[in-house]
Order: structure tokens, then C-alpha cells, then sequence
């Protein structure tokens, strides 16, 4: 059976802060967490997005992974590095729009619909394989998004904690959300 385990990268200061893009190490409590996870996927094709926060989290558990350019984070445009807060006050009105119009891109890079396009084409490319992907949670919240066929604007009701693991199973010529037994 083909499955999709999708990993939330561990947490960094730029993720804590709610601040956009950026390509950090992780910081110190999202080290500790990563490392405290238990091992799984050993046997398992490991990618990771190019940011060092994905591939920190694969060494993290032990693992080398693949790097995978479709899973890179989104383009934030001049929004870049400037946290939710900054952009709220310095203009308001383009991250109301950002936040509820899936096509727009304000700050002039991606918008949520390309997101999804890129990341979701990259989850139907692994459609016949057993792989766990690391990722920003936002890349997460996009594949998942594509996998079960919701509208781009539901992007933001699925709620993707850092270290969160969401698995996918491909049955029937689509994906499946699995929920595997507790252990």
C-alpha cells in the first residue's frame, strides 16, 4: 500500500515569532523536540523542503533526506522576514486580502492557490510510493488541502502544529486521510 506521511518541520525562532519565510536553523527547544521523537520511516524514501529547518528535522530523527524543490516554503515577496503582527500594521487591508482571498499575493510573491498547485502536483507525483516528506507546516496545510479536495480557502481551517505528522494513504486512485491505531 502507497502512503504520504507528511512531517511538520520542528519549530525555529521565525515560526514561533509568526514571522514570514526565512530560512532558519532550528532553535534550540525545536532541536531538543525533534530529537526526542521516536524513530519511524526507516524503511521509507525521506524528503525534505530546502530549508534547513526540514533538513534539520530529518537529521534530527536520524534520517538523510532527498532534498525536494516543490516542498520549498512559500515566496512571502517584501513580506519576507516581517512578522504577522508588522504587516497587520503596516497595511492591513493587503493581509486581510492575503488571509481570505486564496489568489491574491500582495506582497508579491505566491499566492495560497499557486502554493497548493505546486505542492499538490508533487503529492500526486507520489502517489505509488511510500514516503515521508518535511515541510513548513504551511506546505503541509497546502498538500493536504489538494489530497482531499477541499477549496484553497479551507487552507487555512486545517491547523498543522510543528513535529505534527499527518498521514495520507492512496487507495482507490485517490488520497485518503489514515488515522493508524494508537499504539
Amino acid at each position: 500500500m502507497s502512503g504520504l506521511r507528511l512531517l511538520a518541520c520542528a519549530p525555529t525562532a521565525a515560526l514561533r515569532g509568526a514571522r514570514f519565510g526565512g530560512d532558519e536553523d532550528l532553535d534550540e527547544g525545536g532541536r531538543k523536540a525533534a530529537l526526542a521523537l521516536s524513530a519511524f520511516g526507516r524503511g521509507d524514501m525521506w524528503v525534505c523542503a530546502p530549508s534547513r529547518a526540514s533538513c534539520e528535522t530529518a537529521q534530527a530523527l536520524g534520517h538523510t533526506a532527498a532534498t525536494e524543490p516543490d516542498l520549498a516554503d512559500p515566496d512571502f515577496g517584501h513580506w519576507n522576514g516581517k512578522s504577522l503582527d508588522e504587516v497587520a500594521l503596516a497595511d492591513p487591508d493587503a493581509l486581510k486580502q492575503w488571509l481570505t482571498d486564496p489568489g491574491a499575493a500582495p506582497h508579491g510573491g505566491e499566492s495560497l492557490v499557486r502554493i497548493r498547485q505546486r505542492v499538490g502536483e508533487w503529492v500526486d507525483s507520489m502517489a505509488r510510493h511510500r514516503v515521508v516528506a518535511v515541510a513548513h507546516p504551511i506546505v503541509v496545510r497546502a498538500a493536504l488541502t489538494h489530497a482531499l479536495g477541499l477549496p484553497d480557502e479551507r487552507l487555512w481551517s486545517l491547523d498543522v502544529a510543528p513535529l505534527s505528522l499527518t498521514r495520507l494513504m492512496w487507495r482507490s486512485g485517490r488520497w485518503n486521510l489514515h488515522f493508524p491505531a494508537a499504539t
